[in-house]
């Protein structure tokens, strides 16, 4: 009984497992950018915009939504789905994320950083872009970064923000690992269906049993 409980339980594994592998989301993302379907959305207050980066030097036309590969050129880009984002000035920043709180960390933590300017690695002052907001910068290293999206009200002057924590020069191990986890418990299913766990259980209560035996003789 207890053998097909957990043969059950592994291959319910196996079929998790299985959908990550065959169905994987496009992206896992984090902070003010959300995965919609196939595309990646920044939130900048109620605004919202197709948000994706491109490495064309190493990577071509292959778009990312906030972790990149490698170092180097990088250009970031915004495709706007709110009207309003055409009319109102924005800027972007990255900073080093001096946090301590990797891909944790939010406006909050930002908020905190006593020097920003000097955490800042490349900054674009506010400018006005029609429908597609782009910048371009070049990393000269791997590592944590945090991106700053600030736009602020025409009417209202209210600032909206939002942050994102994302990698550069990143390795990227793939499918690897969950092929690695699909083989081993593939191999204890086998195990657990074919008597595996009751013969061990059989052979562990008749060590008991011996010991238990011994020691009366003794």
């Amino acid at each position: 009984m207890k053998a097909k409980r957990y043969t059950s339980f592994v291959f319910l594994l196996l079929i998790l497992l299985a959908g990550e592998v065959f169905f994987p989301p496009l992206t896992y993302a984090h902070g003010s950018i959300t995965a919609d379907g196939d595309i990646c959305v920044i939130q900048i207050g109620f605004y919202r915009a197709h948000f994706k980066i491109f490495q064309p030097v190493t990577s071509e036309a292959q778009e990312f939504c906030e972790d990149i590969p490698d170092f180097g050129e990088s250009i970031f880009v915004m495709e706007y789905l709110h009207q309003g984002l055409g009319s109102i000035p924005i800027d972007f920043r990255i900073i080093n994320n001096v946090t301590g709180l990797g891909l944790f960390a939010g406006l909050q933590d930002v908020q905190e950083i006593e020097n920003i300017e000097a955490a800042t690695v490349f900054y674009q002052g506010p400018i006005i872009e029609s429908d597609v907001f782009t910048v371009m910068h070049k990393f000269e290293e791997s590592g944590d970064f945090l991106g700053i999206v600030t736009a602020r009200h025409p009417e209202t002057g209210q600032l909206y923000t939002a942050v994102f924590p994302f990698q550069v020069g990143y390795t990227r191990f793939g499918f690897l690992p969950l092929f690695i986890m699909l083989g081993v418990l593939t191999q204890f299913a086998y195990w657990a269906s074919t008597g595996g766990f009751s013969k061990w259980q059989d052979r562990k209560n008749n060590k008991i049993k011996l010991k238990g035996v011994e020691q009366v003789e003794l």
